[in-house]
């Protein structure tokens, strides 16, 4: 006779998807910078600074995104059509993401009046009032939408947004196609090196 075994738990069908759903959350994790990438549907090649960008012409398409931002207001990238956007997936509980903010504050007022838009994706924050927190302490004045579940970053093709990584930053050209990529902490010199050539793209 056995005493102090837990009884077995029986899993209904429904309760799978739940705990998949809680593992693919329990791996997202802070990233400090990572030099492999590209792959998937994105037709990425990783340069030697470990950014990676796709041929004009050989560029994926842009999914849609829509939803409202940490402070509750509704936001579409297509209100942004003709515009470079950068989109940067981040977390007030992020380490790196709190190193980078003030190059991507620096580098987004810069670029503002050559057609570029910074969008932040926050993820992971389980209240948006801990986004807004980070947002007002590192003074950014671009929107980001509120994505806790990562729903919003599922949305891009394989080998663009890796949920296990943030920060994570893509870049869209002004037609709408995913041109550029990078896993981990950028600084104002790596921001210019992924958006300088798209500003003189014609």
């Amino acid at each position: 006779m056995s005493h102090g075994r837990a009884p077995r738990r029986r899993f209904t069908p429904l309760a799978v998807p739940v705990a998949a759903a809680a593992l693919a959350l329990t791996l997202t994790a802070c990233d400090s910078g990572d030099q492999t990438g590209g792959g998937g549907d994105t037709h990425f090649v990783t340069g030697n600074g470990g950014i990676s960008t796709a041929a004009k012409g050989e560029r994926a398409d842009a999914p849609k995104l829509d939803g409202k931002t940490v402070d509750g207001k509704q936001l579409d990238l297509a209100d942004y059509k003709g515009k470079i956007i950068v989109l940067n997936a981040w977390g007030s509980w992020c380490a790196p993401c709190r190193l980078e903010a003030k190059y991507f504050k620096k580098v987004s007022e810069a670029t503002k009046d050559k057609g570029v838009q910074f969008i932040g994706v926050n993820t992971r924050d389980p209240e948006p009032a801990q986004a807004v927190s980070f947002e007002e302490n590192f003074e950014v004045t671009y929107p980001s939408f509120y994505d806790p579940t990562g729903k919003l970053l599922l949305r891009f093709p394989k080998g663009t947004f890796r949920l296990q990584s943030i920060p994570s930053t893509v870049v869209i050209d002004r037609d709408g196609k995913l041109a550029a990529r990078y896993v981990g902490p950028l600084d104002d010199i790596q921001l210019h090196k992924m958006l300088d050539p798209l500003i003189a793209e014609k």
